[in-house]
């Protein structure tokens, strides 16, 4: 007699419920702290000068913009959570 392809019930796992995100734990997003405008500038400039180091050479412009949005964000973000004086 062949073996059944269904599991019986004392193999099955069960998943641990997910844990539920407050609102208090989500991380922030920089355009809370400057607005968007501002953030899409500090962007660009930084994305203008990654550019420029390697002599505007075509092909990297995503790559540029990429990094300069993550840059600009870390920097906002560890402003915002830096010591007030």
């Amino acid at each position: 007699m062949p073996r059944e392809k269904n599991p019986t019930l004392s193999t099955v796992r069960k998943r641990a419920p997910r844990k539920s995100v407050d609102a208090d734990e989500t991380k922030p997003i920089p355009t809370q702290f400057v607005g968007p405008e501002l953030r899409s500038a500090l962007i660009a400039e930084a994305a203008f000068f990654r550019a420029e180091s390697r002599g505007f050479a075509p092909g990297n412009e995503v790559e540029d913009w990429l990094a300069a949005e993550s840059e600009v964000d870390a920097k906002l973000m560890s402003a915002e959570s830096g010591p007030r004086v």
